[in-house]
């Protein structure tokens, strides 16, 4: 039998333009960085969730074929763990990355999450034999 990691969110800074960032820590690993929305109050597809523990269970679709979904989040469905840069690639899910940093689109410089498609992709081979986990997120802030 396969022990599933502990996992915990430990949100560091909230900012309503650029999102809230916090560390993503396996065990007792800093595995990498997070990026959600800012909290608006668990608005479906623009918030942060509320912070607390949650199990995450395997989740497929076309547009996320391998990831997780935080379950059970009060008032919200498919809350899921996956990459992006930006505070918009969220809508109300967990970005995963390396480390934030700014980014230039378009002529405009904006703060974000970096490598993130790498690190999610670490994150997914560290739970390979793993369907579910259980997360624990807190803000301190």
């Amino acid at each position: 039998m396969i022990i599933p990691p502990t996992v915990r969110l430990v949100r560091v800074e909230e900012n309503n333009k650029w999102g809230t960032f916090g560390n993503w820590i396996i065990g007792s690993y800093v595995f990498g960085v997070t990026l959600e929305p800012a909290d608006l109050e668990n608005r479906v597809g623009m918030s942060s969730i509320p912070a607390q523990q949650y199990f995450c269970e395997r989740y497929s679709s076309k547009e996320h074929p391998d990831t997780f979904q935080v379950m059970d989040v009060p008032g919200r469905t498919k809350v899921l763990i996956h990459s992006g840069n930006f505070i918009e690639h969220t809508e109300g899910c967990i970005l995963l990355a390396e480390k934030w940093g700014k980014l230039k689109i378009d002529g405009i410089e904006k703060r974000g999450a970096l490598n993130s498609g790498n690190t999610f992709k670490k994150f997914m081979q560290v739970m390979k034999n793993i369907n579910m986990f259980s997360l624990t997120i807190v803000e301190c802030y």
